[in-house]
């Protein structure tokens, strides 16, 4: 049974797709917040979220982007924010569907089916914390700890850890991973990530000057291994 998470802080609106799916063979879960959303979403499988932008506490932007952090479930944005660019904002930002307000039933319906197709069997489970021998990272809560104390990762920390971790033991190029975290144009400055690099190894490597888990390949890019 596919499981879909619904985050919309509209109360009918969330009752009447959950009666929807729930008559049409799905397993649902609801969230009218931001943080329930990215609190069920780390906590257990979901299959599929559909995403309301305009939540409560954070825009719904921000929980793509964290779930991003750890996740490639299937997200639907179901927003009444109609502009090309917000769409286009969405999506870059990881949503894999856009469906404006009003819509019909029968077209989100299909809208599902089609990116449950699209995934290709991709499961959404992946742990949203990642714990080894020395330390342990709560990409949800962006917490770190090593050896039980809390240690502080900037932002830019973060978005390289998720880069690496969502190809967690495959090498990810400097290109990459320049793009994903400083953005088009910044593909040449691999001086930010030996840096950077170095910055994260002295917080959490037990032997920075070894590290175990943040590998360098020479020339080419970066590993997590852990």
């Amino acid at each position: 049974m596919q499981r879909i998470l619904i985050v919309e802080d509209e109360d009918g609106l969330r009752r009447a797709l959950s009666i929807n799916l729930r008559a049409r063979g799905y397993e649902v879960e609801t969230a009218a917040t931001a943080a329930a959303a990215l609190r069920i979403a780390a906590g257990g499988r979901i299959d599929l979220m559909i995403l309301d932008l305009g939540l409560p506490d954070l825009d719904g932007g921000e929980v793509i982007a964290g779930v991003r952090g750890w996740s490639s479930v299937p997200i639907i944005v179901l927003s009444a924010r109609d502009s090309q660019a917000q769409k286009v904002k969405a999506l870059d930002a990881g949503a894999d569907d856009y469906v404006t307000k009003p819509f019909g039933m029968d077209e989100l319906l299909a809208r599902i089916r089609a990116t449950q197709r699209r995934a290709d069997h991709l499961d959404g489970a992946e742990s949203a914390v990642v714990e080894t021998a020395a330390f342990r990272l709560d990409l949800a809560a962006k917490r770190a700890e090593r050896e039980g104390v809390v240690v502080r990762l900037t932002p830019t920390e973060w978005q390289l850890v998720e880069v690496l971790l969502r190809h967690r033991g495959h090498l990810v190029s400097s290109a990459q991973l320049l793009a994903e975290v400083w953005g088009p144009g910044y593909e040449k400055e691999t001086n930010y990530l030996r840096v950077y690099f170095a910055q994260l190894r002295r917080k959490l490597e037990p032997e920075p000057r070894h590290p175990r888990y943040f590998i360098t390949e020479p020339g080419i890019g970066y590993r997590f291994e852990g």
